[in-house]
């Protein structure tokens, strides 16, 4: 090799030494960059449902952090935000096309099946002593009291309570006759709250999530299975995974008692296909379920785990989630308010953030309180008019914001951590 040659391939190598430098100095710039770009984007695009001082805030509460920010109005199905950040890997929308563990707020729709199904009532009560013994292995619990009753084991999130009767619905052969039929059963309840399936939103690569049925649990333990085996889908482990949407979408069904409506982020997009948005989706769950769960909500943030975001002015009903991931746990938080004439359901989903309550439920009661508590002082907000909304509400029958008249339900019947909030 000649010296020009070295000469030459030094200074490549220097070149890119340089440019990788750059490049990461670079980096926090160019989220900078893609933010306030987005900012303009919703500022000038009045097909966007979202209301701009809250995305704004979103994303502003994400800086620095991997996760998702999504709310919804429950009676109409429209986004009100939804802010993506991504740290590292690919920069996808992670509030539609990731899928994580639930971890504790899936527990409110445990309790709307277990309840519905008539395995537990209003009193039923499980010893928790910082856990519980299942199969030789110690699942955790974070300290409350014990025993507990229905609501405060929704309010304080006992796995213990949550894992048990979980295990009792699908080992109940004498209801069911099998344990494959009791999987069936609680699957068609959660497909009914929009899990396991796509939401149906405008916004293309939705994913799915898995919620088991009986045939996916057999494939996955071919030999044999009880319902010991799957007992962690009970507090929102094993082999259950949703998206942040969805966790939302949860919220928003509870808020309205039992229905949904397919959420959507374009005003076009529902003024184009009003059919596809102006239909609920009723659940499986009784409408004494949604009563104990919202008690259970309520519960959560008055003097449970969720108590620290409580705020006298507005009568917010949440549930925290701790999700065990292989590394720092991640933070979950769903909510819904006011009580009695729900405006807004949120989800806020922190990959690595620690305990539900130390981060994602503060970050989604800022969203909550920015949105009802303007600071103008004006009326509960609104939404931007335009021609697209304007022929949705025309063909739907409901003026935007204003609350739609319930459709009647269907009615039916490694080791996790002790920080399960």
């Amino acid at each position: 090799m000649t010296g020009k040659t070295i000469k030459k391939s030094n200074n490549n190598i220097i070149n890119i030494a340089l440019a990788a430098v750059v490049a990461l100095l670079l980096q926090p710039f160019s989220s900078w960059a893609q933010t306030t770009a987005t900012h303009a984007a919703t500022a000038q695009d009045p097909d966007l449902t979202y209301v701009p001082r809250l995305q704004r805030l979103a994303e502003r509460l994400l800086e620095n952090r991997q996760g998702s920010i999504v709310a919804i109005r429950p009676t109409t199905g429209e986004i009100l935000c939804m802010a993506s950040n991504t740290l590292k890997g690919d920069p996808i929308n992670r509030a539609v096309q990731a899928t994580y563990p639930p971890g504790s707020t899936i527990k409110a729709a445990q309790l709307l099946t277990l309840y519905s199904e008539g395995i537990v009532t209003r009193d039923t009560k499980v010893a928790c002593h910082r856990g519980f013994m299942m199969g030789g292995t110690h699942v955790g619990c974070h300290y409350h009291a014990s025993p507990l009753s229905t609501v405060q084991a929704l309010a304080q999130s006992c796995n213990s309570w949550f894992i048990t009767n979980f295990i009792r619905m699908i080992g109940d052969t004498t209801r069911y006759g099998s344990r494959s039929h009791a999987v069936d059963v609680w699957h068609d309840y959660m497909t009914s709250y929009g899990f396991g399936t796509k939401t149906g939103v405008d916004y293309g690569g939705e994913a799915r999530g898995i919620i088991p049925d009986s045939a996916y649990v057999n494939r996955k333990y071919p030999k044999f299975w009880n319902a010991r085996t799957i007992g962690y889908i009970g507090m929102g482990q094993g082999l259950i995974t949703v998206t942040p949407l969805q966790l939302c979408n949860l919220a928003a069904t509870i808020a309205n008692r039992g229905w949904w409506m397919t959420p959507y982020h374009r005003y076009s997009t529902a003024g184009a296909d009003p059919e596809a948005y102006i239909n609920p989706h009723r659940t499986k769950a009784s409408p004494a379920a949604y009563n104990i769960v919202i008690e259970g909500m309520r519960a959560c943030v008055k003097n449970g785990t969720a108590k620290v975001i409580d705020d006298p002015r507005i009568t917010i009903c949440g549930k925290t989630g701790t999700a065990q991931n292989g590394g720092i746990d991640h933070s979950a938080f769903i909510a819904f308010a006011p009580m009695d004439n729900p405006q807004i359901a949120v989800c806020a989903y922190i990959e690595h953030g620690g305990d539900g309550n130390k981060t994602a439920a503060p970050i989604a009661a800022q969203i909550i309180k920015s949105y009802l508590l303007p600071t103008n002082a004006k009326a509960v907000p609104g939404h931007r008019k335009n021609a697209a909304s304007a022929g949705l509400q025309k063909k739907s029958g409901s003026a935007r914001g204003t609350q739609k008249k319930a459709p009647a339900n269907s009615g039916a019947k490694k080791t996790p951590s002790p920080r399960r909030k």
